[in-house]
């Protein structure tokens, strides 16, 4: 089920820790690179993989939020919704997305271009609000911006 390339990935990160179970987040990640998300056959296979059974695997996949355990847009919207950011005006660029998007948070747009998430701190609170685009972080984000941003990920 994991591919050549992946296990190429996840033996390299095993190779960076002392325990081999103690790279079981970054497996997840290669192989969430390659697909989009993890599925229930994929943990499976990493969690065989790793010398986990699925549960223990599945316990670390559920417990970081980055980690997708169903399937996601091409393009994943983190939206910030810390303190700082709330205080600054989170509320008006969630809003903004889910308008501009017609989709709620967890939600995919139709086309399988966006999913929208909420994130609890994106680490940049003296630029708030601030969301991620896949990789890309955006700080002091307005309304106005909001179609620039998306237009770069057509």
């Amino acid at each position: 089920m994991l591919t050549t390339e992946e296990i190429q990935k996840i033996e390299h990160e095993i190779s960076l820790v002392p325990l081999r179970k103690a790279a079981c987040v970054e497996a997840l990640k290669v192989v969430q690179k390659h697909r989009g998300w993890v599925s229930d056959d994929v943990l499976k296979a990493v969690a065989e993989y790793m010398d986990m059974s699925a549960a223990e695997l599945d316990s670390v996949a559920t417990f970081y939020n980055l980690i997708f355990r169903q399937p996601v847009g091409r393009h994943v919207i983190l939206v910030c919704d810390s303190i700082s950011c709330w205080v600054m005006g989170y509320e008006n660029i969630k809003e903004g997305l889910t308008l501009k998007l017609g989709i709620q948070y967890g939600q995919t747009t139709p086309d399988g271009r966006f999913t929208i998430l909420p994130n609890v701190c994106l680490g940049c609170c003296d630029h708030a609000p601030a969301l991620m685009i896949d990789d890309d972080l955006y700080q002091d984000i307005t309304l106005d911006k909001l179609d620039e941003l998306l237009e770069k990920y057509a």
